[in-house]
């Protein structure tokens, strides 16, 4: 863990060179989700490649860059694209941003994902506030020695998603006339999409959408003390009795909706947040 942190002082310190603010929000932008970066007074857009061990985006929809900049007043920083298990890299590096996120000053994280569908109450490019989630990924972002430093041994999870923020998010929605749910999402590994029997499983173990994302990175901002929100955009159905082979283009397209109303409604957020 104490290599760990010496990683984290590196790409903090190569940030820092090119945008010296001290941010108190971190997004992850999730499939199709970018489109939000384009409303930040950008004061520094860092690609990837050049920022110290941070992992290469090799997932087509995502940019791969990190935008510095204000957003409704607040200073933040946007991940234009985000890791995933799926791409071949350890939870402790797909998670590695947030902790980057964390030692620059960012208190908050709003994080986004493009998530299928399981809920029958739910319609294409609906927005489902995040309250709650199910890790099905066989591998934990924590796991192995401990740096106290970074946070406790066994961090509490009983409230991931926060409360305060989860009602800001409504109200928001409301004010705004932005269709918006309230549910848990489960995180597989991926890439397959999944069976009809395991969209039943899923739903019968109280998850409402599926996604291959963002699980990882709560769990990280909650052993960090960070306060989350998370939005999932409904791109795809997953009703196993009704079920239809999936199209990216499609799923894009929807998350391109989904992303307008998010382009919307998470900068209403931030302008409510203390």
């Amino acid at each position: 863990m104490r290599e760990l942190a010496g990683k984290i002082d590196a790409a903090c310190q190569a940030i820092s060179a090119k945008y010296p603010e001290r941010p108190k929000i971190g997004l992850i932008l999730g499939t199709g989700l970018s489109g939000l970066s384009e409303q930040i007074d950008q004061q520094a857009v860092l690609p990837y490649e050049e920022i110290p061990h941070f992992p290469q985006s090799t997932v087509e929809s995502h940019t791969g860059q990190l935008v510095c900049g204000k957003l409704a007043g607040q200073n933040i920083m946007a991940m234009e694209g985000r890791f995933h298990y799926y791409e071949g890299y350890s939870l402790q590096e797909v998670t590695f941003p947030v902790r980057v996120m964390k030692q620059l000053g960012c208190e908050i994280l709003i994080v986004t994902n493009a998530a299928g569908g399981m809920n029958t109450q739910y319609s294409l490019a609906d927005i489902m506030i995040i309250e709650d989630h199910i890790n099905m990924l066989p591998e934990n972002p924590l796991r192995g020695v401990n740096d106290d430093q970074l946070g406790p041994r066994f961090p509490d999870m009983s409230a991931p998603y926060d409360a305060e923020l989860i009602q800001v998010a409504k109200a928001s929605a409301l004010s705004l006339d932005i269709p918006a749910q309230t549910g848990v999402f489960v995180a597989v590994s991926g890439p397959n999409l999944e069976t009809r029997a395991e969209y039943r499983m899923l739903k019968a173990f109280g998850a409402d959408v599926v996604g291959m994302s963002t699980v990882p990175e709560v769990i990280v901002a909650q052993h960090a003390g960070m306060r989350v929100l998370g939005f999932s955009v409904v791109t795809d159905l997953c009703l196993p009795d009704a079920l239809e082979p999936v199209e990216l283009s499609k799923i894009l397209e929807v998350a391109a909706i989904g992303g307008e109303r998010l382009s919307r409604l998470i900068p209403k957020d931030i302008e409510t947040i203390d």
